[in-house]
């Protein structure tokens, strides 16, 4: 089972380094070398390594992970869709009691067996306190192990940085100490994590913290609350994994996300926005005045649809007043990246 020992002393940064492994080569012995394939604990999304899924509170981050841990645990489909190779895995659910976690499991299996392939802990102490020893013990038992969920980050992490440490260091440090399990035992953990309550442009500086918890994970997924048809749009960048955006639904009688398909900007937007896009592909370089006119839409709803469509790369304006809808590949993308016009 899950043991530690939460009198231990903190852990040495090496103790779990992948034992003799090699970390030289020459050019042509590097060029020469056979590495095993990364393992995915969801093809195309969520891979070896440490893997941040950040978000803002209740959104759905943990219904997603614990959705997502029951699916690989039954070698189900992850988010209704993807196909996923079945194993063991540790969910860390260290926010939750038991009667809540019991509650949500039923919502989700929905009278289908609990598998025995999951293994659910809502006490561990912090990595450097027992907590690295104790899930390196656990993942050392279980060598079918595909996937480990921390919820959250901040219950596991060391509580303070030691004198002279910077903030950065400090946060690098923390996921640090993760990804050498994760490297040790070639399995993907899922750590779920917070966002600022500022938004941005870029996902990636989102993310609580500093720079060092996002630049030391081998990839991070940012789910956010969606408008249109899509309950959530999932961000995802990192090293083995393309960056790439994702819609999903969220259906609250079934605990589930799903994967939706379309471009994320389509499942994104609403009525208005769609309106608004079908009038400018047909009448291009209109202004709002002609917009609403012809669409009949009040003339502060087609402002509205034109200033977040120019944010998420749906309009911009061919001159001052007038807009073209963007698609991207056509002559108008064309237009707006060679002539660089702005919303």
């Amino acid at each position: 089972m899950f043991d530690y020992d939460d009198t231990a002393p903190p852990d040495d940064a090496g103790a779990f380094a992948p034992p003799n492994r090699q970390t030289s080569w020459s050019a042509a012995e590097l060029m020469a070398a056979h590495f095993p394939e990364p393992k995915w604990a969801v093809p195309g999304m969520i891979c070896e390594g440490v893997n941040l899924l950040c978000g803002p509170p209740k959104v759905g981050k943990s219904w997603a992970s614990f959705g997502l841990a029951l699916a690989i645990a039954r070698g189900d489909d992850a988010f209704g869709s993807i196909p996923v190779d079945q194993g063991e895995v540790l969910y860390l659910a260290l926010e939750d009691t038991a009667r809540r976690l019991q509650a949500r499991m039923r919502t989700i299996l929905a009278g289908s067996e609990a598998p025995e392939d999951l293994t659910i802990v809502t006490e561990c102490p912090r990595l450097d306190h027992g907590g690295a020893e104790a899930i390196d013990g656990w993942l050392t038992a279980h060598p079918r192990a595909r996937l480990v969920v921390v919820d959250v980050f901040a219950k596991i992490r060391p509580a303070a940085a030691g004198p002279g440490t910077s903030a950065y260091d400090a946060d690098y440090a923390a996921i640090g100490a993760i990804k050498r399990l994760a490297d040790r035992h070639a399995v993907a953990f899922l750590v779920v994590h917070h966002v600022r309550k500022a938004g941005s442009d870029d996902f990636l500086s989102e993310v609580s913290g500093t720079n060092g918890i996002a630049g030391a994970a081998d990839a991070t997924l940012v789910l956010k609350r969606g408008r249109g048809k899509a309950d959530g749009l999932l961000h995802i960048t990192g090293r083995d994994v393309e960056e790439v955006e994702h819609g999903f639904a969220f259906d609250p009688a079934r605990g589930a996300w799903s994967l939706l398909d379309g471009d994320p900007r389509k499942l994104t937007a609403t009525d208005n926005h769609t309106t608004v896009y079908d009038w400018l592909s047909d009448n291009p370089e209109s202004g709002p005045t002609a917009i609403a006119a012809g669409t009949g839409l009040n003339p502060e709803s087609v402002k509205t649809a034109l200033r977040r469509g120019a944010e998420d790369g749906w309009f911009t304006q061919r001159r001052r007043g007038r807009w073209i809808a963007v698609d991207h590949g056509t002559e108008a993308q064309h237009l707006w990246d060679v002539e660089g016009a702005t919303p």
